[in-house]
């Protein structure tokens, strides 16, 4: 598990060694060996112009290739054992128990896409046959699917260094989708990365793939990586992390001569609602489910619920004290790195000093600075503070939640009117709360883009019908998900063949349909064969 501490491009390894840096081991401040190098411009150039060139073979792969694919990547990352995990943690103080169920699901989703390109009907051919004798104008054959759009950069996220960095969710549903990829490594788990990029080329040499089907750089979000987005090989960009970064990449892909699309999963909030029937129920119950959901992996999910919102009276009163009662049981633990350390800090101070915030509770010990640990707390507000304090809904990333307080229903109601796009929103109810509530639904409805009724928003699933994504400044398009099955059509677009005769047609829009996917012909979903005219 020897580390080379160079970018890998196109097959082999980058040489500039102008300027390094080394990973930090967050709970214990130790800087990690090897240097790694930050890659030059000619490095960086050279990783798309491989994959710009990569792309002309690999679109054309057949489905089984990449298929193959998707599942070798998965063996070869299951091949590497403990010694990934042990590098990982390492890297990002997550404990080993999280990140051996992290791998599980990155070579799960792997294995997903696999299945999917397999079974191939995420093209969505569309056939509608010629009608010559049409009147008063005839109907040429019209035939249309999606295919790749080229190559797409991605940028490792800091909080999850296996699902949504080198071979997470955005890089296996580019190559489901016949697109090459060059990564943008985290600078924060640097060696995780490289075994994982390793695992990538291995996988893509047994295939016979051009190796410019995948690079990983290293470098700066601010130097190389908008550097990446700009570079005219760039087809897409997949992007996790800060609302800052994201809009400064969306922003570089808008100025190009030829605008780009970015998907970029920014900040969210992730309200809960918590309605009077439910806390009449079952006060304690959501009060342990919040601190659990909060707390989880110290705060640092992009669903974690950052804002609660409750009627006050006397069932909150007993949900308060629940919840304050287990957040002062809980320990303070390591943060991801000194910068989400800081900034957590940061923000939570920012809330916690506005006029009529509270902090009600904090975590039993006091947070080791040198370990960059986090100290779970909660404050509180009125609802009318938080309406006119727009600073309140800022994210404060790590283990703390701010609880609202209205008067009635109509302010609560105000409060989710005032909230901006999110991942998700929570509502706890019993079903005559939903039957009175029905206008905050259709209002959260408008906010995000997962409901979640009787739960809590952290933990994302990876399957179908899972939706990740929201409204800005949750994500920059609100049409697409970054979690399940369709996060694979983020990087394909349609074209319509029309009159283009059948022989040269792709295979999923010729008669015979040969891979036996599921189309739509003349308006009706079918497998079968296209009788010809």
């Amino acid at each position: 598990m020897n580390l080379d501490g160079h970018s890998l491009i196109a097959g082999g390894t980058g040489d500039s060694e102008a300027s390094s840096f080394r990973a930090i081991n967050p709970a214990t401040g130790a800087r990690l060996a090897p240097d790694f190098f930050e890659a030059s411009p000619g490095e960086m150039n050279r990783a798309m112009t491989a994959a710009a060139d990569a792309f002309a073979h690999y679109r054309t792969v057949s489905a089984r290739v990449r298929a193959l694919l998707l599942d070798g990547i998965a063996e070869e990352i299951e091949a590497i054992g403990e010694p990934l995990l042990e590098r990982a943690h390492a890297e990002t103080g997550l404990p080993l128990a999280r990140l051996k169920g992290e791998r599980a699901r990155t070579c799960g989703q792997l294995r997903l896409f696999a299945e999917v390109v397999r079974e191939g009907s995420w093209v969505d051919a569309r056939i509608d046959r010629a009608l010559p004798d049409r009147q008063p104008l005839p109907r040429p054959d019209l035939r249309r699917m999606l295919i790749p759009v080229g190559p797409v950069v991605v940028f490792g996220s800091s909080n999850f260094p296996f699902a949504f960095s080198v071979a997470g969710g955005d890089t296996a549903s580019a190559f489901a989708a016949g697109c090459p990829v060059v990564v943008k490594a985290h600078r924060s788990h640097p060696g995780t990365a490289e075994l994982v990029g390793r695992t990538i080329l291995r996988a893509a040499a047994a295939l016979a793939l051009p190796p410019g089907v995948f690079s990983l750089i290293h470098g700066g979000g601010a130097t190389i990586g908008v550097a990446m987005v700009r570079h005219p090989a760039t087809a897409a960009v997949g992007f996790t992390g800060s609302h800052t970064a994201g809009r400064a990449l969306f922003d570089a892909a808008a100025a190009r001569p030829h605008p780009i699309p970015v998907f970029a999963e920014m900040s969210s909030l992730n309200p809960v609602f918590l309605l009077p029937g439910a806390l009449r129920e079952r006060p304690a119950a959501i009060a342990e489910g919040l601190a659990a959901s909060f707390t989880l992996g110290v705060g640092q999910f992009c669903t974690k619920p950052g804002l609660v919102f409750t009627v006050a009276g006397i069932d909150t009163d007993a949900f308060l004290d629940a919840l304050c009662n287990r957040v002062e049981t809980l320990p303070s633990a390591t943060m991801l790195s000194p910068g989400i350390r800081d900034a957590f800090e940061e923000h939570r101070g920012t809330i916690t000093a506005a006029s009529g915030v509270t902090i009600i509770a904090r975590g039993k010990a006091e947070a080791v600075a040198a370990r960059m640990e986090g100290q779970p707390s909660v404050a509180m507000t009125t609802a009318a503070e938080f309406l006119k304090t727009p600073a309140m809904a800022t994210e404060a990333f790590g283990p703390f939640t701010l609880v609202i307080r209205a008067r009635d229903l109509a302010e609560l109601a105000a409060c989710a009117r005032a909230v901006e796009g999110q991942l998700t929103a929570t509502v706890h109810a019993t079903a005559e709360d939903l039957r009175q509530a029905a206008a905050l639904l259709a209002e959260l409805e408008r906010r995000a883009g997962r409901i979640v009724i009787n739960g809590f928003p952290t933990g994302v699933e990876v399957c179908p019908a899972m939706n990740h994504g929201g409204p800005y400044p949750a994500t920059t398009d609100v049409r697409f998900t970054s979690v399940g099955t369709a996060a694979l059509l983020r990087f394909a677009r349609p074209v319509c063949y029309q009159g283009l005769p059948d022989e040269f047609l792709p295979p999923q829009l010729q008669n015979a349909n040969p891979d036996g996917i599921l189309r739509l012909v003349d308006g009706h979903h079918s497998r079968e064969p296209v009788r010809p005219d």
